[in-house]
């Protein structure tokens, strides 16, 4: 009976390790033959000659065929190749990366573990708009006036009374895909004129990219869309667009970092100016100290890219003051990144879903902001109400595609600060609305030096910060003594425990106030957001505590001696002034 059993498990022959994905960086690109004006557009040869950049480097360079024929000899399938990072990713068993590690021509092997990139955008609990072909859609007065205001606020009745709408610049968009782009009536006028110059599908490998997915077709909107009635959702309605679909949605794995990377490379060759991504990384594939704008692969093509002339601009995430997380994610972590956070539209504060900073060793993340809920068109013809920092960023870039079409002698790096440098709480910064909201009119002409609003008192028992009189007048005048309300607040890395702060919160919007939900009722005036934005950063400009106050009295901060280290910086900015005060 017994010699009748089945021999133990232990003996029986293990199934061999199925493939997974590697990185197989190579060593050199001794001897390679390169024409870079055969390889790179018009477009792209122009943009390195305004920027006095060399017409190629090493890094443009093919791969070697001889290494590269070894590694395809060895493994078992290839998936692409970087000629930024000379490298080749493939699928391999473990057998297969013990023999490439001792190819000649192999520098290095690391793994390439599949995880979700996410999209950083989600719907609003709000209705859809369906319009009927060439019609305007039947919005309400909110509606309407939401669609205004997300490009007004970054000046764009500046730009239009200048003729500036993006015209003689191209952008790429790298995103889950385009689905209804073709058709929408918000976006007919790419088509129809023929801006959409190129389009490629980097996980399907063919020029096909509207389907798959409507991220793309809401985010490209935000860029170039306007309703039939002339109302534009974005800003560069006559930029030319590069539209690459880097994310398989079917696999719930939204793209791996080979795609961004081919599409970065790809958007270089055809001559982009600007790419603009609204996707990201960050626990699903990181550790928290990775996130310092070096580690990824992302951030790594991200920068670059921005050394060959492109300003990149990416989505801050939605991971909201997260206190297990509190970092921006990859790429917008990178110091070339420009990194955009959303606004509430209704408080004029940083959204409660916008991802907060700052990235690794306190940088300042994320570096403006913009309206993060939008009106935008979404598949089938609507338009609808969404929020997410994949509109913000958008926004912002299609602000700088319009800047740069004026202003085209300017490097990209000179741009990026350009855009922060005109944002409405520049020089004051914090991790949540990083300098603000960036200013067309400021980035066109220099801006003149705004009258003092406030002073910082110091003094033995406390530090003050109070508003002058005439400051108030505007609006209202405020006693020197009442109550401030915080409104947002943030501890930044400080081990002492300051007093309490109310969190984030969203005021009544516009659509729940009586007698404003018809589509032709009145829009209401905005309430005006009277707000006083302070913080206390360390000598190397690290912010330990950072918070805004919604002002009611002239009074309006008092530190207590004791709650600052020595040499730290306090910085305070209210209605377009800041100023600073070295503490002892």
């Amino acid at each position: 009976m017994l010699a009748a059993l089945p021999r133990p498990l232990a003996d029986a022959p293990r199934p061999a390790a199925p493939p997974a994905k590697y990185w197989v960086f190579l060593r050199d690109k001794h001897g390679v033959r390169f024409d870079a004006a055969t390889y790179f557009s018009p477009e792209a040869q122009a943009r390195r000659r305004r920027q006095h950049l060399p017409a190629a480097d090493t890094t443009d360079f093919p791969l070697r065929p001889d290494y590269l024929g070894q590694v395809q000899a060895g493994v078992d399938s290839v998936a692409g190749v970087s000629r930024w990072f000379n490298a080749v990713a493939c699928w391999a068993t473990p057998a297969q990366v013990a023999a490439l590690r001792q190819l000649p021509g192999v520098k290095s092997v690391a793994p390439m573990p599949a995880r979700a990139q996410q999209p950083a955008s989600r719907r609003a609990t709000a209705r859809s708009v369906v319009a009927p072909p060439d019609s305007t859609p039947r919005l309400t007065a909110d509606e309407r006036q939401l669609a205004q205001r997300q490009t007004r606020t970054l000046g764009g009745e500046v730009l239009r009374r200048q003729g500036l709408d993006g015209r003689g610049l191209r952008i790429a968009v790298l995103d889950v895909g385009f689905t209804g782009a073709d058709r929408h009536p918000a976006l007919a006028h790419l088509l129809r004129e023929k801006r959409v110059v190129a389009t490629q599908d980097f996980m399907r490998h063919r020029p096909e990219v509207f389907r798959g997915g409507s991220h793309g077709t809401e985010v490209l909107a935000c860029l170039a869309g306007r309703l039939t009635d002339g109302t534009p959702l974005g800003l560069a309605p006559q930029a030319e667009y590069l539209l690459a679909r880097t994310e398989l949605l079917a696999r719930e794995t939204y793209g791996e970092e080979e795609a961004w990377l081919a599409a970065a490379e790809w958007a270089d060759r055809l001559g982009a100016d600007i790419i603009n991504s609204s996707l990201g990384y960050t626990d699903t594939r990181y550790f928290r100290e990775q996130m310092d704008g070096r580690t990824s692969l992302v951030a790594r093509a991200a920068n670059m890219a921005a050394g060959k002339g492109l300003l990149v601009v990416c989505a801050a995430g939605n991971d909201g003051d997260d206190e297990r997380w509190r970092i921006i994610g990859t790429p917008a972590d990178a110091d070339s990144v420009l990194a955009v956070g959303a606004l509430d539209p209704d408080t004029w504060l940083t959204a409660d879903f916008s991802s907060c900073g700052p990235a690794v060793g306190g940088r300042r993340k994320p570096n403006v902001t913009a309206f993060g809920v939008v009106m935008t068109a979404t598949p089938g013809g609507d338009v609808q109400e969404l929020e997410g920092t994949s509109f913000a960023s958008p926004l912002v870039a299609g602000l700088a595609a319009c800047v740069w079409q004026q202003r085209r002698e300017l490097k990209a790096m000179e741009l990026f600060r350009l855009l922060e440098s005109s944002a409405t709480l520049y020089p004051y910064y914090d991790y949540a609305h990083g300098y603000g909201l960036p200013q067309a009119g400021r980035c066109l002409q220099p801006a003149s030096a705004p009258a003092p609003t406030l002073d910082i008192i110091p003094g033995e028992a406390a530090v003050q910060v109070v508003i002058r009189p005439e400051a108030t007048l505007a609006l209202r005048p405020l006693p020197l003594f009442t109550d401030s309300v915080g409104a947002v607040g943030a501890l930044a890395g400080s081990s002492r425990t300051p007093p309490p702060v109310p969190r984030p919160g969203r005021e009544k919007t516009l659509a729940n106030r009586p007698g404003n939900g018809e589509p032709n009722s009145v829009p209401l005036p905005l309430p005006y957001p009277d707000y006083c934005y302070w913080h206390l950063a360390d000598a190397r400009g690290r912010l330990r505590r950072y918070e805004v106050l919604e002002v009611s009295q002239r009074a309006v901060l008092r530190l207590p001696a004791g709650s600052w280290s020595p040499g730290d910086v306090l910085r305070v900015h209210y209605r377009g002034y800041t100023t600073e005060q070295k503490l002892p």
